[in-house]
């Protein structure tokens, strides 16, 4: 047992409480009860998620105004792009969907990438952390959830199935942005282990 509670970390699936290892690069720390992995440092972690924040960005520009798909029946087309998408919903009672679509798929997401570049680019340039980087890295952690850019891709998929059997869909670009985008950030939350980040925060500020 331990005397400080800042030593301690509790599980997120079972809520066990374990005392901070200290971990090399690369090793794991598991839960006890569950086998959850509470904390994974990787080397050169900080300057992965960085470069794939960036990434992420450029390619949710890319979907957002890219032709996102084309339906052509009886030789009839129409091209449609996300930010098309978001427009018609923007007149009468349906512009709060507007906004809640706009939010969910693409600003919250964006923020979310804007402020993990702002917290782990100056340290991984080994500079100290950015002023407030701390309240902006709990800023990326709580919309995280909220951040749905994954669902719209999967829900865009599942329309599709049904669509397909009454027009003809030719994917654009932007669909394949999208797909890009959903994995670069399963690959970016990879390389995160939260427990190191805020270790690192709290050490660096104190510096």
């Amino acid at each position: 047992m331990t005397d400080s509670v800042s030593d301690l970390i509790a599980c997120p699936k079972c809520d066990v409480l374990h005392k901070l290892p200290q971990l090399e690069k690369g090793a794991q720390a598991k839960c006890v009860r569950c086998g959850t992995v509470l904390m994974a440092p990787r080397d050169g972690a900080m300057t992965r998620i960085v470069m794939l924040s960036i990434t992420a960005l450029i390619l949710m520009i890319a979907a957002v105004f890219f032709p996102f798909l084309e339906l052509s029946v009886k030789g009839l087309g129409r091209k449609s792009s996300v930010f098309d998408a978001i427009l018609a919903f923007s007149e009468g009672l349906m512009l709060p969907l507007s906004f809640a679509v706009a939010a969910l798929i693409v600003v919250l997401p964006v923020t979310r990438f804007l402020a993990l570049i702002y917290v782990f680019a100056p340290m991984a340039l080994g500079w100290a952390p950015a002023r407030q980087a701390r309240e902006v890295f709990k800023l990326a952690e709580a919309i995280r959830p909220w951040a749905m850019a994954e669902v719209f891709i999967i829900g865009v998929a599942v329309a599709l199935v049904k669509v397909a059997g009454l027009a003809q869909v030719t994917l654009g670009p932007a669909f394949w942005a999208f797909v890009g985008l959903v994995i670069i950030t399963v690959l970016k939350d990879n390389f995160m282990c939260r427990v190191t980040v805020w270790q690192t925060l709290n050490a660096r500020s104190q510096s």
